[in-house]
């Protein structure tokens, strides 16, 4: 079984808002996850971004990959 964490969709349609969720690489998009761990509204101005970069690091460290995009939401967060 591999983890990753990645984004899972929610929002209305052309208004997309996103979760962060640690989840098996298995499941679908939108599907079964492991843990909530924060959220992304790139709809406003500026994007909103709340992710909890602890817990984040404690699944990285338990061997969680995160996505791309994920990759990148945590380095804006930590700024």
């Amino acid at each position: 079984m591999s983890v990753r964490i990645r984004l899972k969709r929610v929002g209305a349609k052309k208004a997309p808002v996103y979760r962060v969720v640690v989840a098996d690489s298995r499941s679908p998009r939108d599907g079964r996850f492991i843990e909530e761990i924060g959220y992304y509204n790139p709809v406003t101005d500026p994007a909103e971004i709340r992710i909890d970069t602890e817990k984040a690091n404690e699944w990285i460290k338990k061997g969680a990959q995160p996505s791309d995009t994920v990759r990148a939401l945590l380095k804006k967060a930590a700024e």
